[in-house]
Order: C-alpha cells, then sequence, then structure tokens
C-alpha cells in the first residue's frame, strides 16, 4: 500500500510548537477579556463610573499587547530561517487541529491571522498561510459551564409578572431595588400591548440571555419574547435613581431602537461570554440586518468585527461591478475619502499635505482616530475600521480616484500589477453629509426635516460636551445622518477634550481701531475657544438659525461650555442615554404606554427615496 502523504506533512515540532504558542497567546488575551467583562458588574454594583470607563479602555488595548507579546515570543525562540513556506503551512494545520473542541475558534483564528501577519509579508496572506477563510464552525458551540449562554421563561404558566421578576432576580446585582413591583408593573402592561403575551398563546417564551451587557452607566438585560410563531426583541435597562437605588428604566421592543443602542456610534458593551459565536447568533435573531462583525464589534471584540468585515467586503467585489470614486460632499482638507457606491461604507486616507488652516501631521491625525477609538463615543461618534496594506483591484478604480490619490497620498499608493495596494486607511459607515442633507430637505420644502437635523445637530454637539470632547471644526459637513435619522461626528482631526479647552468671552473693543481690525487686536491661545462666534460660520441659513436659535441657543455661550467643563473636572460622568426620552418611566404620564416612540427615520427614508 502507497503510504499516504499528509502524516508527513505534519511531522514538524516547530510547526506544532509554533501553532500551541499562538493558541496559548489568544488563551490568555480571552482570559483576561472575560475578567474585565466579569469586573463590570462589580463597578456597575459600586457605581465606580470612572474606574468603569477606565477599564474599557484598557480592555479594548488587550488584544494588540498579546498579539505583540506573542510575536515577540516567536522571535526569540526561531530564526527566520526556521519559519520558511512548509513550516508556516503546517502551523495551520496543527493549529486547526488544536481548535477541536474549541469554543472560540472564530476569535482564535483571527488570533493566528495577526500574529501570522506580524511575521509574514503581505504575498502571505492567502488561504494557504493564514484563515482568509473560516475553518472550524461555530454553529451549535455552547457552554460548558453551569451558566447556559440564555435562559428560558413561560409567562403563560407562571404568569408574565412572575416570570419577570424571575428574570431581574436572576441576575443578583447586589444593590438594593427603589420599587421592583412597581417597575416590573411598568415592563409588564408594556410588554402586553406590545407584544400581546397577555392572550395566552400555547407557544409563549421569554428567551434571556444570561449575562448583563454594561456599558457607562447601565446595565442591560437582553431577550427575545416568543408569542405564537412570532418573536419580538427586548431590552430593560437597570439604571441608579437619584438616591443611589435600581430603577428598571424602560423597557425597548422596537427593533429600531435595540439596534440603535447596538450602534457603531456607541461604545463597546462589557459582557462576560463563554461562547461569543452563540450570542452574536442570539443578537442576530433580535437584528437580523446587522451585519455579525458589528455585533461582534459592540461586543469588545473588534478584531473578529474587522476580519468579518473584510471578509464581507471581498464577497461584496466579487458579486459587484461599480467603480470606486470620490465621495460626494466637500473635500476634507486632511482626508481623502471615497466609496464603492454599492457598499454601505466609505474609505478615508489621510493626505500627504495640508493647506493652510489646518497645521498637523499624519501622525497627529492618528492619534485622533486613536483617541476616538478607546473614548466613549457616547451615540455621536462614528467608529473606524483601521487598515493596513489593503490590495484593490486596480480596474475597479476610476481615473478621477487614481488621479486624485496620485496627487493626495503618493506615500500610501503601490501598484502591483493589476492590484493597488493602500498602505494604511480606514473605513466607516457611510452617512448623509449634514451639509447635503439639509440642502437637500430646504430644496424639497421638508421643513419638518430641516428642525429635526438642526434639532439632532445640537444634541449631538452637548452629547459630546457630555463625554468630555469639543469636536473642533463644528461645521455642517462634518457631521453625518444616519438611516436611523441621528447626527453623529465623524471628522476627528482637530478633536479635543472639552477639558484642555479655555471658553472665552471675546473681550470689549478698545477703540474704533480694534473695531475695525480684519484680524483680532487680542491674544488667541492655541485652545481657545469663543463660543459667541459659532454663529457667524453656522448660522447664516435665516431658517437654520430660527431652529438653532429656539433649541440650542445657550450653545452660544461661553458659560454653557464652561459649565460643563467644570462638572467634567469635578469627576461628574453625565448620563447620555442610548434611547429616546420620552420611553422612560419616569417620564412619562403613564408608563405603561407602548415604547414605539415616534421615529424620524420615516422621513429620513422619505427624503433619500425622491
Amino acid at each position: 500500500m502507497t503510504q499516504v502523504a499528509f502524516p508527513k506533512l505534519l511531522s514538524s515540532q516547530i510547526a506544532f510548537d509554533i501553532a500551541r504558542t499562538i493558541l496559548d497567546g489568544f488563551d490568555k488575551h480571552y482570559r483576561l477579556f472575560r475578567q474585565a467583562s466579569q469586573q463590570a458588574k462589580r463597578h456597575f454594583e459600586t457605581a465606580n463610573w470612572n474606574t468603569a470607563q477606565q477599564a474599557a479602555r484598557e480592555r479594548i488595548g488587550y488584544y494588540d499587547k498579546r498579539v505583540l507579546e506573542c510575536v515577540h515570543v516567536l522571535e526569540d525562540e526561531y530564526t527566520p530561517e526556521e519559519l520558511t513556506d512548509l513550516v508556516w503551512r503546517e502551523t495551520k494545520l496543527h493549529y486547526i487541529g488544536l481548535l477541536s473542541g474549541h469554543k472560540r475558534p472564530e476569535l482564535a483564528e483571527t488570533f493566528f491571522n495577526s500574529v501570522s501577519c506580524h511575521i509574514l509579508h503581505r504575498t502571505y496572506y492567502h488561504n494557504d498561510y493564514i484563515f482568509v477563510r473560516p475553518v472550524v464552525s461555530t454553529e451549535y458551540l455552547e457552554t460548558e459551564e453551569l451558566l447556559p449562554t440564555y435562559r428560558v421563561y413561560y409567562p403563560a404558566s407562571d404568569s408574565l409578572r412572575f416570570a419577570l421578576k424571575r428574570i431581574v432576580t436572576n441576575f443578583q446585582l447586589d444593590v438594593p431595588f427603589a420599587d421592583l413591583d412597581r417597575d416590573i408593573g411598568f415592563v409588564e402592561a408594556r410588554m402586553s400591548v406590545v407584544f400581546g403575551l397577555d392572550k395566552r398563546e400555547s407557544n409563549q417564551q421569554l428567551h434571556v440571555l444570561s449575562s448583563l451587557f454594561f456599558r457607562n452607566k447601565g446595565a442591560y438585560i437582553v431577550g427575545r419574547a416568543i408569542n405564537g410563531a412570532r418573536e419580538y426583541p427586548f431590552v430593560i435597562p437597570v439604571l441608579y435613581d437619584r438616591r443611589g437605588q435600581l430603577v428598571l428604566d424602560t423597557v425597548l421592543t422596537d427593533q429600531e431602537q435595540v439596534a440603535v443602542l447596538f450602534s457603531f456610534t456607541r461604545a463597546y458593551f462589557l459582557v462576560d461570554m463563554e461562547v461569543p459565536s452563540a450570542f452574536v447568533q442570539f443578537l442576530r435573531s433580535l437584528m437580523p440586518h446587522k451585519p455579525r462583525s458589528e455585533i461582534y464589534t459592540i461586543l469588545g471584540l473588534q478584531k473578529q468585527g474587522k476580519t468579518l468585515f473584510y471578509r464581507d467586503f471581498l464577497q461584496h467585489l466579487k458579486h459587484s461591478s461599480d467603480q470606486f470614486r470620490i465621495a460626494p460632499g466637500i473635500p476634507g482638507l486632511v482626508m481623502l475619502v471615497f466609496e464603492l457606491p454599492s457598499f454601505p461604507y466609505v474609505f478615508k486616507v489621510i493626505k500627504d499635505f495640508y493647506p493652510p488652516p489646518k497645521d498637523t501631521t499624519r501622525a497627529q491625525v492618528k492619534e485622533k482616530y486613536l483617541l476616538v477609538k478607546y473614548h466613549d463615543r457616547v451615540g455621536r461618534m462614528a467608529d473606524t475600521l483601521e487598515y493596513s496594506d489593503v490590495a484593490f483591484p486596480l480596474a475597479r478604480f476610476s481615473d478621477g480616484l487614481l488621479d486624485e490619490l496620485r496627487k493626495s497620498v503618493p506615500s500610501l499608493v503601490e501598484i502591483e500589477g493589476e492590484r493597488i495596494i493602500l498602505r494604511h486607511l480606514y473605513i466607516e459607515r457611510r452617512m448623509v453629509p449634514l451639509n447635503m442633507f439639509l440642502t437637500n430637505a430646504e430644496r424639497q420644502g421638508k421643513e419638518d426635516l430641516v428642525e429635526h437635523a438642526v434639532i439632532e445637530y445640537g444634541n449631538a454637539i452637548k452629547d459630546l460636551m457630555a463625554a468630555n470632547i469639543f469636536p473642533g471644526d463644528m461645521l455642517y459637513k462634518n457631521f453625518g445622518v444616519t438611516r436611523h435619522g441621528r447626527v453623529v461626528f465623524y471628522d476627528y482631526d482637530e478633536i479635543e477634550y472639552l477639558t484642555d479647552c479655555q471658553f472665552r468671552d471675546i473681550p470689549q473693543a478698545r477703540n474704533e481701531e480694534d473695531e475695525m481690525a480684519s484680524e483680532p487686536w487680542y491674544p488667541i491661545g492655541r485652545h481657545d475657544v469663543f463660543p459667541e462666534q459659532f454663529g457667524r460660520f453656522l448660522l447664516g441659513n435665516a431658517k437654520i438659525r430660527q431652529y438653532f436659535m429656539q433649541y440650542h441657543a445657550e450653545l452660544l455661550t461661553r458659560d454653557y461650555w464652561q459649565s460643563h467643563k467644570d462638572r467634567i473636572l469635578e469627576g461628574v460622568v453625565e448620563d447620555v442615554f442610548p434611547y429616546p426620552q420620552q420611553i422612560r418611566f419616569c417620564n412619562q404620564a403613564n408608563p405603561t404606554m407602548a415604547s414605539h416612540s415616534p421615529s424620524s427615520s420615516y422621513l429620513i427614508r422619505n427624503l433619500h427615496n425622491e
């Protein structure tokens, strides 16, 4: 009998040892990741918000630290001559074998890719050496711990009120509720109306994820209600009241509101997951239109989100034929932005040269984007995916875009045969630039949308203030409108911490010459901000000015900005709610009203479709 070659292929002890080292590095990473997520419960119970925010920021950096640790171990242990093509192929095969029975194989594959890409040249970025496609299935993975991925409750047999109380108390939060029976009554009444759970269908269940979702000052109970053949999402936020006791603040039952809670514009959740893929599968049942990449990312597994996003992007390229082009809108001074019209994202590269008045460097711009990655985005700053050495099909780039790339970013562009390589770029959700949105709304006579956009614009600035962020450049072109009708900031090269800014009133002119001077006669420091000047470049349009002064006139005063800065310096962590104020139980005359609050997204879609 002829001997099969496959056993010989796996004969390298070096390959096995490398595979074992990489998997050990990943397991260490995820162990620390889970510990941070588990500690979030204690931070919530002690209302230690500053520590909680710091822990959330530190967790973002865990992945890169473990990857570099692993790379350094391999570089110390092996010479480049030992890491031959054959050895690396065998390493991947051994790694696949080690993932048998692993609870997080998809994350471990991505970790392998990250380590490999630090060691290998980009010519090796194909499926023989790294996991371009997943190999180990995550279907039907389930926890082996005592705690299942989700618990099931049966309101038809136990009564809805009793089932809801069990759901809340099973999380065993070590803080008293102000009045749990009252709050359960509010949730019960609203869910009965929205889901029809008072009809006693034979198949009536509540499925609730077994871990709380922690972010900022809130804990969230995430579940789905089944009534007959229908399924409905629900999320119950648990917050503190002014007396330091817990309350059920509301219940989100609208799929759009749940999607906004898990938006790409918000900080990552801290949630303890033994089997992340099972959580993602559950969440996709609540938000079927949200890609798995975004769900992994919002759970704090942003590297896995990047991997899945790139796989989706490559698939889209295979099945589309349109060309990349410069994105519509006013060109930026710092960023060149381009898009593929059939793909709902934009691609941003930092230019090599910046005309006055811009005074920055590529390194400084990257620092600003990193600041946003680590900061609480409070639903008002778009998350970005950062990539290096990305290959695109050259034939898919329009002549205009190629010319602009060669002119604006020659240091980042490399042509290899039929491919164009961009050495560094950011990818971000596509939004309608606010200046274009306002122009289109006015042109079509949709005054309600103009009013909505101005309200949202001011609210976005106020939410950023609460998060200790000063946007810097507040022009409308630097803000976008999402498909949910929210205004989001996305241009970060001039962003600053609010506490670093010096808010000033414009001094009184000393004489007529001062009044007539074309340049300010008074000294201006680098971080000086004069809020009363905002109106000069923001409110030239009469209709926009009318709505801005009606809803946000305080943004033009120094005192308003300074008061927020003072509160932050005092250690106050402001409340920023990721759902409409009008659906909160404490803000309603009738707290049992359905939570399907009037949404602007219908108007937004109408504007886009006309």
